[in-house]
């Protein structure tokens, strides 16, 4: 559980509350893009400041927005509220032999995530982000890591993660702390979506890309 002597911030209760209500009925909530100021914060941990019928909703609130983008991960950032949690959930695709280690990562809460490479092991992929629609850079992360956080009733997880869902931990981690990926990615590999599919996408392994748009892996 959250500290014994967590309290609830009526307030903020109170404007989390009208966030979700600003969802509907089908609990979609508007992505906040690249150049708002709350996607720079250093969000506040979190330490039971809602209700846990608020956090609720507020999860399965933001879970629905995450599928429905779609994404595999939403930072609270990322629908303009600055507190230390995120969704994460991705599924195992058709080909087995994905560079990108690509691994079942089912739908978890992280509350006050960390994370610590367990390796100097890198790898390089393009990656993009629902707050940078419609463009994907190649971005370098660390393959292994050791993830840590809490779930929302205030229990304390830390396991090793590798390959693809260890770089969408990162991925959500950074958001909370201020940053984008783009912050650290080849920029001469930035492409639209239509780019990438057209140019890029028959292999994984951005080799070509870089060769082509100049930029080194």
């Amino acid at each position: 559980m959250f500290g014994k002597n967590a309290k609830v911030d009526l307030e903020l209760n109170r404007d989390v509350e009208q966030l979700i209500k600003t969802g509907g009925k089908e609990k979609l909530l508007p992505i906040v893009q690249a150049g708002e100021p709350v996607l720079r914060q250093r969000t506040v941990a979190y330490n039971g400041q809602l209700s846990k019928r608020t956090l609720a909703k507020l999860i399965d609130t933001m879970h629905t927005t995450m599928l429905e983008a779609p994404g595999v991960g939403l930072a609270a950032t990322q629908i303009g509220l600055g507190l230390a949690l995120a969704v994460v959930e991705d599924h195992v695709r058709d080909d087995e032999d994905d560079p990108r280690e690509i691994a079942e990562f089912p739908f978890h809460v992280i509350i006050n995530p960390s994370y610590k490479p367990t390796s100097d092991k890198t790898a390089s992929f393009y990656e993009g982000c629902l707050s940078f629609d419609g463009y994907q850079a190649v971005r370098k992360r660390w393959l292994d890591i050791t993830a840590e956080w809490d779930d929302e009733d205030g229990k304390h997880h830390s396991e090793p993660l590798h390959g693809w869902p260890a770089r969408i931990f990162q991925h959500e981690t950074d958001h909370l702390s201020g940053e984008l990926y783009i912050d650290r990615a080849e920029i001469r590999s930035l492409t639209t979506n239509e780019n990438l599919e057209d140019y890029w996408c028959e292999d994984p392994v951005p080799t070509e890309a870089a060769e082509e748009l100049g930029f080194a892996l």
